[in-house]
């Protein structure tokens, strides 16, 4: 069986750290582009084709893809998606595709089946396509996989030596979905500015391929948060009315193509190694989508940048994640002050994880731990000034 990446290629010991942007070939979004997909993908010129997607993927958006496929008689060998990233979930369907002859693999869904279809394709030495039925990360883009244990704890990443050969977005789709997605979304994708900013502030900080932050990775990021501040409580309005309008196109972006290409080409620093520390609490990774968790470590990020005197980010980003109903305090996440245990098993994880070295300043255990309670009482104050009404609707 092919083995995946288990480290960059870029950067070796002793050699000078390059510049490395990596990104889609094609990236397609717009409202109804689903329909369209087989002519879309018939530039792989491929004959026979997987598709990986939920249950429920598969009995709705599936019938789109295998009618947009067949009519430019493309086969599609269906394969369903269990729930969760494991290895296990990997290698099983590695094992029931192997002998299709596939020509490349159709990943469908949320974060989980598109991370899993990354790694599936990159064992079976095809292309990979990625179809989104949700907003709500920035995995689709990346050449990389994050895979769970079996009870849904972060266990290992893999690194692929090349991005998906399509991701393909449907807004209409997106603007269906339940409007805590999208949120969650921004979520995620809100920290790319905000890693990235540290990431390209220290000389010694390197992407996820192994590489240093370029000027274009940089400027995505930037304009990524930009338009969330600026379109964010639109965009969320508007698909909680199930309406698909400018502001959930450029949402949509953001949080997929923007985020995508910036945190993977311009750097992670706290707010993701604390946001897969959560992941090793029951009660939040059971309850909590990865972008509320990515908030939470965004919000820690900056109370720490705000105690070195590096940013002042730290309100701005705590009222914005109040009005569109993103946790901003540990009680928002199924935690208070006095979960001493656990606060100590995700100041034990994140430091564990090397990207924190990222941040343009030595970071200690103690700096993570008065970081997250920091925010914690920065979010309670806003809380009791804006109100939580926007986060009990997303809990809904």
């Amino acid at each position: 069986m092919k083995t995946y990446s288990p480290k960059p290629i870029f950067g070796a010991k002793g050699e000078v750290t390059p510049r490395v942007l990596v990104a889609p070939q094609r990236y397609v979004q717009g409202p109804g582009v689903i329909a369209n997909l087989g002519r879309y993908i018939s530039i792989l010129d491929v004959k026979r084709v997987g598709l990986l997607a939920s249950k429920r993927g598969l009995l709705a958006e599936g019938k789109q893809v295998t009618e947009s496929l067949r009519e430019r008689n493309i086969d599609t060998v269906m394969a369903q998606f269990n729930g969760e990233c494991t290895l296990e979930e990997v290698e099983g369907h590695v094992a029931t595709l192997g002998g299709e002859k596939l020509d490349c693999l159709i990943a469908m869904g949320g974060g989980k089946p598109v991370d899993a279809g990354k790694s599936i394709a990159y064992r079976l030495n095809i292309p990979v396509v990625i179809v989104p039925t949700l907003a709500s990360n920035d995995a689709p883009c990346s050449a990389l996989s994050v895979l769970y244990t079996l009870e849904g704890v972060s266990d290992v990443v893999e690194y692929f030596p090349q991005n998906p050969a399509l991701v393909v977005v449907d807004t209409n789709i997106i603007a269906a979905a339940s409007e805590r997605y999208l949120v969650a979304g921004m979520g995620d994708a809100m920290a790319t500015w905000y890693e990235a900013r540290a990431c390209y502030s220290n000389p010694a900080a390197t992407t996820p391929v192994g590489g240093r932050p370029t000027l274009a990775a940089y400027a995505m990021s930037e304009i990524c948060a930009r338009t969330i501040y600026e379109y964010g409580e639109e965009a969320g309005a508007a698909v909680a009315a199930s309406i698909n309008n400018d502001a959930v196109e450029r949402v949509t972006e953001a949080n997929t193509l923007l985020s995508g290409l910036g945190f993977e080409s311009g750097g992670l620093a706290v707010a993701h190694p604390m946001a897969l520390a959560y992941t090793r609490i029951d009660s939040v990774h059971h309850n909590y989508l990865h972008g509320e968790m990515v908030a939470m470590g965004t919000l820690a990020q900056l109370a720490l940048e705000r105690a070195k005197g590096h940013s002042d980010d730290a309100l701005k980003a705590t009222e914005f994640y109040a009005r569109i109903g993103l946790p901003i305090h540990l009680g928002q996440l199924s935690l208070s002050r006095e979960s001493t245990a656990e606060i100590q098993t995700v100041i034990e994880a994140t430091m564990a994880n090397p990207l924190v070295h990222n941040m343009p300043m030595s970071v200690s255990a103690e700096d993570i731990h008065q970081s997250i309670y920091d925010a914690h009482d920065l979010g309670i104050e806003v809380a009791a000034r804006i109100g939580d009404e926007a986060y009990r609707r997303q809990q809904v």
